[in-house]
């Protein structure tokens, strides 16, 4: 797990400009809310808001982000009153949060921006238990998270916006049909069933902290589709939190809340939880619990004990999650995995074609966009089958078919990465094989996906004038070929059943 943190590629160094972004803009948020004459609560309230706007708004355009960012408030504002006006009605405000927690899965439908809203308003709420707030703090909680939002846009948009010349891709989650075949719709039904159960059990184990189970229940439901990927998240958060707990009796209780010290290890964990989001859940949860940690100290309530309260929240938000997934509307990993495995592959096709056609002599092909896309859909597909190349998955013929569907996914990614290299080149041209070779690609492709979708045709026929042999032509063949025996292969896996071995593997 060390080593794939520090290994892990970081094209751009997008996650160390964005983690070192977070830094500031989260510093500035604090210090503004400092600076301004509010409370300790106020300034955390601020922090958190700053955060989370930074974190979650990951809209593909610079616009989008900005309206997105822009919304934040005007979502979690009214939450946060909700919360705090249901301060003293146990039961009523339980209701409303465990509602609140099913509306922030569902928003989910509409992409990027409904799931930053939708974290935005869970958090809200949540904040305000963490925090026991009351109406009479409103007017300053309200203006501290003005603030801090502002502050850190101001960071963002202004000071370092470097997704002015970045173009993420964001791929769309899987839709699973209507009605509660909807993957929204599902989890949010079963985020309100594991919540319950959280909330109940949690209440069981503290009357003061039981917040902290609902809370797990719901983070780990997000980026997950399937009931392996949201058994093997439930098993990294609770990992996470337990390394994280023991950081925090060697670096966080010492410190005894001291502003100074805890300020500059709050700036660390802010920045570990961006740079590792992306590779590792388990590091990130070890952030998110020492900042944790750090804010009780600064709070004055921290103790061992405490720390081991957390942990076992999180084991009964944990198992709400695991819950819900197995008994409330389940989905299996399989059907997930195939799902993502044949958006990948019609990806494929895709690039193929754009690369042939760019070969061929047509300029406004190019495969480039593409060839990143699936790039993004096999990073979703890896997560859907890490469930099944879990180390402590028992099942072993499952295991070996993940694996080599991995990597004959990785096989393909390569050649296509080639391919659309190679139709880079002002030099590479046509020649007939090229037809011919796409037309095996293409059979290939049919085979394994053609009789769910139809496929885009690949290039067009050229004469036999056009064999003439260039070495652009001859990389491309290559690239092609190597796909071919890629799809030929990748058959035998994606055909098998999925509790059976495959010979020779």
């Amino acid at each position: 797990m060390l080593k794939r943190m520090f290994v892990a590629p970081d094209p751009g160094r997008l996650r160390l400009r964005s983690a070192v972004r977070a830094v500031l803009g989260t510093g500035l948020a604090v210090a503004v809310c400092g600076l301004t004459g509010h409370t300790l609560n106020a300034v955390v309230v601020g922090g958190l808001a700053a955060l989370l706007a930074l974190f979650t708004v990951t809209d593909s355009t610079v616009r989008s982000q900005m309206i997105t960012t822009a919304m934040l408030p005007a979502v979690g504002l009214p939450v946060l009153a909700a919360a705090a006006l249901l301060h003293d009605h146990a039961a009523l405000r339980d209701i409303v949060f465990l509602t609140v927690a099913a509306a922030g899965v569902y928003v989910r439908r509409w992409g990027p921006r409904g799931h930053s809203l939708g974290v935005f308003a869970f958090m809200t709420f949540f904040v305000t238990q963490f925090l026991h707030t009351v109406p009479g703090q409103l007017p300053e909680l309200y203006s501290a998270v003005l603030l801090a939002v502002t502050a850190s846009s101001l960071v963002r948009f202004g000071v370092w916006c470097y997704e002015k010349n970045a173009a993420p891709i964001v791929v769309p989650a899987l839709s699973g049909g209507r009605g509660v075949a909807r993957t929204t719709t599902r989890q949010a039904v079963q985020v309100a069933a594991g919540g319950a159960f959280a909330l109940v059990v949690g209440q069981l184990v503290s009357g003061d902290r039981w917040y902290w189970a609902v809370g797990a229940t719901w983070w780990i439901f997000v980026n997950t589709a399937s009931r392996g990927e949201t058994l093997v998240r439930g098993f990294r958060r609770v990992l996470g939190t337990l390394a994280g707990i023991a950081v925090s009796f060697v670096v966080v209780v010492p410190l005894h809340g001291e502003p100074v010290p805890t300020a500059a290890v709050v700036a660390v964990c802010v920045f570990g939880i961006f740079y590792t989001a992306a590779v590792s859940y388990t590091w990130m949860m070890l952030a998110v619990t020492v900042m944790v940690g750090l804010l009780y100290g600064l709070l004055g309530v921290l103790s061992p004990a405490l720390l081991a309260l957390r942990l076992v929240e999180t084991g009964v938000g944990a198992l709400g999650a695991v819950l819900a997934v197995t008994f409330v509307l389940p989905v299996t990993t399989h059907a997930t995995t195939n799902a993502w495995v044949e958006r990948a592959l019609h990806c494929v096709h895709g690039c193929t074609t754009a690369a042939a056609r760019r070969i061929a002599g047509d300029p406004d092909a190019d495969p480039a966009p593409l060839a990143a896309e699936l790039e993004a859909l096999l990073g979703r597909a890896r997560l859907s089958l890490a469930p099944l190349v879990h180390p402590l998955s028992p099942l072993r013929a499952r295991k070996v078919r993940a694996r080599r569907v991995l990597a004959l996914l990785d096989d393909c990614a390569r050649e296509v990465r080639g391919l659309a290299a190679v139709a880079a080149d002002p030099d590479a041209s046509h020649d007939a094989r090229l037809s011919d070779a796409c037309r095996r690609v293409e059979a290939a492709l049919v085979a394994l996906v053609g009789s769910r979708g139809p496929l885009p045709a690949l290039a067009p026929d050229v004469g036999a004038g056009s064999a003439r042999v260039r070495p652009g032509a001859e990389a491309a063949l290559n690239h092609l070929h190597s796909l071919e025996r890629a799809l030929a292969d990748l058959a035998v896996p994606l055909r098998s059943s999925p509790r059976s071995s495959l010979a020779g593997s």
